[in-house]
């Protein structure tokens, strides 16, 4: 066995013995894990969405809320369609000993699809509260669902992260 990193375990000295194949074959199995509760969130999303201008109150959104309305429909289709790409990516990929290729940009895809969730969900707060409350309230809410995932999707990992170097060395 080469010392490239191609070539060893997912992590040198992990305990785990396994081969490249096994390494993408287990990661590809963690990505579709993650990818199964992101499309049942968005799938929810998506639907709850559609079902808006069959309500009563839908004709009373002012143009800015049946702008903000239009723009979470596309974000939510989207985010729906990039969560199945990799179903697409691997259904033509199969059988051509992609394993690697497929891992790494069904990797790229669910960061991509956690984005835009994030601003699915602050924009969807948004459209909630401008409604029902006041566009203040709403900008409020808003700023509070973007605070909240800075917090829990980028400075809780760097934390632990930190935390986890800190430990080792």
């Amino acid at each position: 066995m080469s010392d490239s990193r191609e070539e060893q375990d997912a992590v040198p000295g992990d305990g785990r013995d396994e081969t490249p194949n096994e390494r993408y074959d287990r990661n590809w199995s963690e990505l579709l894990q993650e990818f199964r509760v992101l499309q049942t969130g968005t799938q929810i999303l998506a639907g709850f969405l559609l079902t808006l201008p069959f309500q009563q109150r839908f004709t009373e959104l002012t143009a800015f809320d049946r702008g903000l309305y239009l723009t979470l429909v596309v974000m939510a289709t989207g985010l729906t369609l990039l969560a199945l790409a990799p179903v697409v990516l691997h259904r033509l990929l199969f059988r051509r000993k992609a394993k690697k290729q497929l891992v790494q940009a069904s990797s790229v895809i669910l960061l991509a699809c956690l984005a835009v969730a994030s601003l699915l969900f602050i924009g969807i707060v948004l459209f909630v509260f401008d409604f029902v409350a006041s566009p203040e309230v709403a900008l409020w809410a808003a700023i509070g669902v973007l605070a909240f995932i800075v917090v829990i999707w980028v400075a809780a990992p760097l934390i632990l992260r930190a935390v986890r170097r800190a430990a080792a060395g």
